[in-house]
């Protein structure tokens, strides 16, 4: 989720769920340790609970990391073996790690000697040829050894060869039972299954075989679904959110950012597909897509607002005179 899950998105899906974890972006530990800390890692209060996720193979560096992330008061410590890229595959870290489970171990083990927080890991289900169940249940009691004990699975095997990330998002065939099989084998650890999972029914029926689920790229492409995520799966008796207010407590955040000198797409271009599924999403976006021209934050988005609802009222009136 690079470029994805920056500190506005994560405000904007707080919005629309008080209880789900939130995830960062992937930030490698060498630019923690030596890279401007204030925009790496700066997030708002309201995000939380918040995880860091981070790339790195080195564990004095990792425990160094570790340390930043309390002081930052981040909630969790997430060490990401699951990243498909060539970029990161050379700077040795993510997915390649998994053949190399005593090092994850040691990386985890320094992390935790340095600090309170949960670590945790999300790996593949293998890679290359390393891909079997006993592979992955191997490298899962290695770095549990070391006091990991909780881990986020994706479901498919990345290929480090031959396959762009995009492809390994893809192509790979789900193996869903794998991951059921590992906690049905290690009741004691917390598994968390990812990959390909897109709405409330498919969470409910992992969740009757795992502890927890990731949401990853539906979370970008759909965030509405997270507007019912606290009612279905933490039971929260507080109404879910209309998309029409969550654009509106969002104005003032925005105007914030906007006084502050960040571009206003910075932040709008994380809500272009809240609309997405139902009339007036094409409107949507074009409208939140254009410049402000001397208007204010909040005037351009109750302009989408307003263009958004004249559709979807003339798709209505239409229905109802064709039902005449």
């Amino acid at each position: 989720m690079m470029d994805r899950t920056d500190r506005h998105f994560r405000y904007f899906l707080r919005q629309l769920s008080a209880e789900t974890l939130l995830y960062t972006e992937m930030k490698t530990a060498n630019a923690i340790i030596h890279g401007d800390r204030g925009r790496l890692l700066g997030y708002s209060p309201e995000e939380g609970p918040l995880s860091l996720q981070v790339g790195g193979s080195d564990p004095g560096q990792l425990a160094e990391v570790a340390k930043i992330a309390t002081d930052y008061g981040y909630d969790e410590l997430n060490l990401n073996v699951g990243c498909p890229s060539s970029r990161v595959r050379k700077g040795f870290f993510g997915a390649c790690l998994m053949a190399k489970p005593q090092l994850v171990a040691e990386c985890v083990d320094a992390m935790r000697k340095n600090t309170q927080l949960p670590i945790t890991v999300k790996h593949r289900i293998g890679i290359d040829d390393i891909d079997t169940y006993e592979h992955m249940e191997r490298f899962v009691e290695t770095v549990a050894s070391a006091g990991c004990d909780r881990f986020t699975v994706h479901a498919r095997k990345a290929w480090l060869q031959g396959l762009s990330p995009k492809q390994n998002r893809t192509i790979p065939p789900l193996r869903y039972e794998d991951v059921y099989r590992l906690k049905r084998t290690h009741p004691a650890l917390s598994i968390e299954i990812n990959g390909g999972i897109k709405t409330h029914e498919a969470i409910t029926s992992h969740l009757a075989q795992v502890d927890a689920v990731m949401i990853g790229r539906a979370a970008y492409e759909t965030p509405f679904i997270f507007a019912q995520a606290d009612q279905i799966h933490f039971d929260a008796r507080k109404p879910s959110i209309s998309r029409e207010d969550a654009v509106r407590v969002m104005i003032p955040y925005i105007s914030k950012w906007h006084e502050m000198g960040e571009p206003i797409h910075r932040i709008t271009r994380h809500m272009l597909t809240l609309y997405v599924g139902i009339p007036g999403t094409k409107s949507w976006k074009q409208s939140l897509s254009k410049p402000l021209n001397g208007r204010s934050p909040a005037q351009l988005l109750e302009e989408a607002l307003t263009d958004v609802k004249r559709i979807q009222d003339r798709q209505l009136e239409d229905t109802e005179t064709s039902y005449a």
